[in-house]
């Protein structure tokens, strides 16, 4: 089926992180419904859908009030599915190509306080002989401490993080490598749970694993942190993984690190994507501007 050997080719083939091929994968069945459930085709089949079709779908998600992000991320699976029938099921021509996307609204990314950060970090029992909780603190402080993305600190080899040398060795988006240099209290933390790790694992499996071995999954990293930040009561409408590597940028940036070194550590393709924490940091420093300078006060007054 097309369908099918889309996801195979996109997932064999390293085209999408994990997380983007799930959601490719429920995007493209929620396309094949409509065309069945309500255009009335007499199959599903993509390479008989037009343009029209296309569009009809994108107007149905927006009357839905899916999020400009949500469509964005639809339309992305769909010009991914007719690239690839382009290029391997004799398709002539895309119908993909023609469709306008939504402009995305300029929403800055959620983040933690640097204060706040610190105290949820420092409440957690990094120390602790209890496996659970050294690692759960860990993967807190290691999220925050260098920036990785989740599915990053899940994907982590044990061979991958160099406590001798402080660095991570990370394979991000596309496969591509990158090194990641942290802290002599990060590493202690890294030491420590090694000892208690090797109860559980070998040298050759993941480095973040379960009781039983197996490494970590997404919700568990998920409920993890926002445990953590919601017992410290931070002030962040999000509280999740990525809202640390926020935080990371953030902080980075607001305690003079270049721009294109956070570029660099975060691992964006472009400096484009990284400048959305300047503007992050440039609203810091006007709210601290309004609280602290006494001729802002005054023309609030």
């Amino acid at each position: 089926m097309i369908y099918d050997d889309f996801y195979n080719f996109i997932r064999c083939e390293s085209i999408v992180s994990a997380h983007t091929y799930d959601a490719y994968k429920r995007d493209l069945e929620q396309f094949r419904r409509f065309l069945t459930a309500e255009l009335m085709h007499a199959d599903d089949n993509p390479l008989t859908a037009t343009y029209a079709d296309l569009r009809l779908w994108v107007a149905s998600l927006a009357s839905r009030n899916f999020t400009t992000a949500t469509i964005l991320r639809k339309m992305s699976a769909l010009r991914a599915l007719y690239g690839y029938l382009m290029r391997y099921k004799g398709l002539e021509v895309n119908p993909a190509a023609r469709l306008v996307a939504p402009r995305a609204p300029h929403n800055l990314p959620d983040f933690v306080r640097e204060e706040e950060t610190a105290r949820a970090i420092d409440a957690l029992d990094a120390d602790s002989d209890d496996f659970v909780t050294a690692r759960d603190a860990l993967i807190v402080d290691m999220l925050y401490s260098t920036g990785i993305r989740e599915s990053e600190l899940i994907g982590l080899k044990n061979a991958d993080v160099d406590a001798a040398r402080c660095e991570l060795k990370v394979l991000g988006k596309r496969n591509k490598e990158r090194i990641i240099p942290f802290g002599a209290e990060l590493k202690d933390m890294i030491e420590h749970y090694r000892i208690l790790r090797s109860e559980y694992a070998s040298d050759g499996d993941a480095f973040f694993v379960r009781t039983d071995g197996r490494p970590l999954y997404r919700m568990l990293v998920y409920r993890v942190v926002n445990s953590a930040l919601t017992d410290a009561a931070v002030n962040s409408s999000r509280r999740s993984p990525h809202v640390l590597r926020h935080s990371f940028a953030t902080d980075m940036l607001n305690n003079g690190a270049d721009l294109v070194a956070v570029q660099k550590l975060l691992g964006h393709a472009s400096l484009e994507t990284t400048q959305r924490y300047t503007h992050l940091t440039y609203r810091e420093l006007q709210q601290n501007y309004k609280l602290a300078h006494p001729r802002a006060q005054k023309m609030e007054d």
